[in-house]
């Protein structure tokens, strides 16, 4: 899974992909920046656009570089991203990886009316932008299925090797109405299914924990600005764990590290700690902000390169247990573990997870085995626990 490390031109510090730096990063693959930057400061636009973005940015080649939309500032700003400039920056910058010119946001709030229209909006926009490599965008939300069956009837759409998913962050960040966490891995759960030939980004990615539940449901890449935005707080983040603060910065709280999380930050040995030690992740200012930052990056990749030597050395079920204590997300890793499993080893599923499965199911609809009874997983549990029979009479009974 690749880590997306998220940058702002406001401050390119730490130069986290720049061999040169003492912040410098091997693992980091890919850098995201956003269209929202460029919009602003009509130089760097011009600049970039110029020399390209690789060079305006002093990234190599083989690091690649997102380009985020930014729109959500268009959307509480001017209303609309410039569809022409955003185009020519495209065309002219020449990032590597690219979305539609915007989509429409369905924050957990609206109403289901309101969800729905967005929906309408972002697939036009899909379908407006099928050719030239732009990524098409679907959101976790409550019209999730809405979302697919939109993409699966367009044969353009259908065709495109990568799909962009965005909402996950005001969902886990527990916006107004949020979704269950259950069902934002429900709706991850069901995207990575339907989709399962292609290339799934998943927007906003910040967290120790939620890199488990992307890299078992087989996201192939995320993107996070957490990293930056925890260091500006005065927030560092621990391997398994999660965020500790190091540095009083204003009004920011947060839970100190104790003892045995003093000892681990101690012991680290990413190049800020490396170099500045503790001081260095306590310190106020732009040395501050920089070692906090290079070490939460260097957490999350970390982190990621862990799950994936784990998981192909068949070890992870047993390090996972103790080495992950995010209460929040430990049965949803536990799930999506449990499905993974099965779904690589072709191994029954445990009537746990089956039974799990199943009450989700009717909880989610009613009691009807209908919506969900075509997806493997949902199938095998009734069958497991001998809801349905193995027939198409049996299900299609199920189904009435």
């Amino acid at each position: 899974m690749l880590i997306v490390a998220g940058l702002s031109l406001k401050n390119l510090k730490p130069r986290v992909w720049d061999k040169t730096s003492p912040y410098y990063l091997p693992g980091v693959e890919a850098v995201m920046v956003s269209y929202t930057d460029f919009h602003k400061v009509t130089v760097q636009r011009q600049a970039a656009m110029t020399v390209g973005l690789h060079e305006y940015l002093g990234v190599s080649k083989n690091i690649k570089i997102y380009l985020d939309n930014g729109a959500f500032y268009f959307l509480t700003h001017d209303g609309e991203t410039p569809r022409e400039s955003y185009e020519e920056f495209v065309d002219k910058a020449k990032p590597d990886w690219w979305p539609i010119p915007q989509d429409f946001i369905p924050s957990p709030q609206m109403t289901l009316e309101q969800q729905q229209l967005c929906r309408k909006r972002t697939m036009d926009m899909n379908e407006a932008y099928q050719d030239d490599g732009y990524v098409p965008i679907i959101y976790i939300s409550r019209v999730i299925e809405e979302y697919i069956a939109a993409v699966e009837s367009s044969d353009a759409l259908k065709a495109k090797s990568s799909i962009g998913l965005g909402g996950i962050v005001p969902n886990l960040l527990r916006a107004p109405k949020a979704m269950p966490y259950q069902q934002v891995f429900d709706n991850l759960t069901r995207v990575r299914q339907v989709f399962a030939g292609k290339e799934l980004h998943l927007f906003g990615v910040g967290g120790t924990a939620t890199l488990h539940l992307a890299a078992l449901m087989d996201i192939d890449s995320v993107d996070s600005s957490g990293w930056r935005n925890r260091a500006a707080r005065g927030i560092v983040q621990l391997p398994g764990s999660g965020d500790r603060m190091v540095a009083s910065l204003g009004s920011w709280r947060g839970r100190a590290p104790d003892k045995d999380e003093w000892d681990v930050l101690t012991a680290c040995v990413c190049p800020a700690c490396q170099h500045y030690g503790l001081d260095g992740l306590k310190g106020s200012g732009i040395g501050g902000f920089c070692s906090r930052a290079t070490h939460n990056l260097w957490v999350l990749l970390n982190e990621a390169n862990e799950i994936q030597t784990r998981l192909e050395a068949g070890t992870y079920g047993s390090w996972y247990v103790d080495h992950l204590d995010n209460s929040i997300y430990r049965s949803l890793v536990q799930q999506a573990f449990a499905l993974r499993e099965h779904r690589m080893n072709n191994t029954e599923l445990d009537r746990e997870t089956a039974t799990t499965l199943l009450i989700r199911n009717e909880a989610a609809h009613g009691g009807s085995a209908a919506l969900l009874l075509d997806e493997p997983p949902i199938r095998e549990a009734f069958l497991h626990l001998g809801r349905v029979g193995a027939d198409d009479d049996a299900l299609g009974q199920a189904q009435t």
